[in-house]
C-alpha cells in the first residue's frame, strides 16, 4: 500500500501542485485585508488545493493510460508501466475528491454547493482533448478556479478581484499547456487527439501561446489597481513578465529540446514570485 501510495504520488507529479497553489493563497492574503482569515481556514484551503489537484492529476492519468502507453515519452508513467495498478490509482483519486469535498465542506457552504462543479471542470479536462483543440482553455479554467474558491472561501463572495486572478491563472496555464504539448503534436495528430499544436502547427501554436501570455501581463499589469497593491509591486511585475518573455525566447518551433525548462522551471519561477509579490505588497 505505502509503495502504491508513492507511485500514485510520483504518476501527479505532487510537487507541481506550486503552480496553482501560490495563486490561491494570494487570494486567501487579498481576501484577509478585508474579511479577515484563521489558520484553520488557512490549512483547509491548502488541503483542498492539495486534494482538487490530486484528483485531477489521478483522473488524467486513469483517462489517458491507454494513450500514455502507445507514446514512446510517457510508456514509463507509472500505470502504463505497471508500477501503479489501475485499482489503486482509482482508490486514490477518488479518495482525493472525497478528501477536496470534506475541505469544501470546511470552508463554507458555497464552497461544498461548487465543490461538484470543480471536480466536473478539473475531470472534464482530461476528456476535452478528444473532442475540442482548445483543451488548453479547459485546463486553464479548472486552474483558474483556485483563486476563485480561496476567495470564496474567505470573503463567502466574488468581486472583480478574484475573478481577474483567475484570468491571469486560467491564460497563464493555456499558455504554457500549449508549449509542452507541442512535444507530442505528431503523437496526438497519429491518434486523432485535438490540441492547438495539431490544429496550428508548432509555430502557429507557439504564437497562440504568445497571446495568451500576454494577456496574463496585462492582467497582471492590471492587478494592483484593483488590489492597490502599491508601488513595490511593480518589481514583481517586472520579474514575472521577463520570465514569461524568457520562456517564449527558449522555445522555438524547430527546436523544443528546452521545453522541460520553460514547463517546469520557468513557470514554477513565476507562480512563486506572485505569490511572494503579493505578500510583500500586502506586508
Amino acid at each position: 500500500m505505502v509503495n502504491q501510495a508513492r507511485a500514485f504520488a510520483r504518476t501527479i507529479k505532487l510537487s507541481h501542485s506550486i503552480f496553482a497553489l501560490p495563486f490561491a493563497l494570494a487570494a486567501a492574503a487579498l481576501a484577509a485585508q478585508e474579511h479577515g482569515i484563521t489558520w484553520v481556514q488557512g490549512v483547509w484551503i491548502l488541503v483542498a488545493m492539495v486534494s482538487a489537484r490530486s484528483a485531477a492529476m489521478g483522473f488524467n492519468r486513469i483517462a489517458d493510460r491507454d494513450i500514455d502507453a502507445q507514446n514512446p515519452r510517457t510508456a514509463s508513467r507509472e500505470i502504463p508501466s505497471g508500477e501503479l495498478s489501475l485499482g489503486a490509482a482509482w482508490g486514490w483519486t477518488l479518495l482525493s475528491a472525497l478528501v477536496f469535498v470534506v475541505a469544501s465542506w470546511r470552508l463554507g457552504p458555497w464552497c461544498v454547493a461548487l465543490a461538484p462543479v470543480a471536480l466536473a471542470v478539473i475531470w472534464g479536462y482530461s476528456l476535452a482533448k478528444r473532442v475540442t483543440f482548445l483543451c488548453h482553455l479547459v485546463l486553464g479554467l479548472a486552474l483558474g478556479l483556485a483563486p476563485l474558491g480561496a476567495w470564496l472561501a474567505i470573503a463567502g463572495s466574488l468581486s472583480v478581484l478574484p475573478v481577474l486572478m483567475a484570468v491571469i491563472v486560467g491564460s497563464w496555464v493555456a499558455g504554457f499547456d500549449i508549449i509542452y504539448s507541442c512535444q507530442d503534436a505528431s503523437f496526438d495528430a497519429q491518434q486523432r487527439l485535438h490540441s492547438v499544436p495539431v490544429r496550428m502547427g508548432l509555430r502557429g501554436a507557439l504564437w497562440f501561446s504568445v497571446a495568451l501570455h500576454v494577456l496574463t501581463v496585462a492582467g497582471l499589469a492590471l492587478l494592483p489597481f484593483v488590489a492597490e497593491l502599491g508601488t513595490v509591486y511593480w518589481l514583481g511585475f517586472a520579474a514575472m513578465a521577463g520570465t514569461l518573455a524568457y520562456e517564449h525566447w527558449i522555445v522555438r518551433p524547430d527546436d523544443l529540446s528546452r521545453v522541460d525548462k520553460a514547463f517546469f522551471d520557468l513557470n514554477g519561477y513565476v507562480s512563486l514570485a506572485f505569490f511572494g509579490t503579493v505578500l510583500v505588497a500586502l506586508i
